[in-house]
């Protein structure tokens, strides 16, 4: 996976924090959409997903491990 790739969030983590329903929300808006990699910290995957919910992409951002997504050809 490089910069500028697009992938598709296939599952979202078990460890969320429960009372945090604005992280869930964002998280769930996130499931099953392609998004294309901004970047990267450390291990984790930068996607900016504020198109999801009818914004700029970069309104929202998440980070994922890689094995939450899945490299969809362009």
């Amino acid at each position: 996976m490089n910069i500028g790739d697009k992938v598709k969030v296939t599952r979202i983590p078990n460890d969320l924090p429960k009372d945090n329903q604005q992280l869930q929300k964002l998280f769930r808006g996130c499931l099953g959409k392609t998004f294309t990699i901004a970047g990267f910290d450390g291990d984790l995957v930068e996607l900016h997903v504020g198109e999801a919910f009818g914004e700029k992409p970069e309104k929202h951002q998440i980070w994922l491990e890689p094995d939450y997504l899945r490299s969809v050809e362009a």
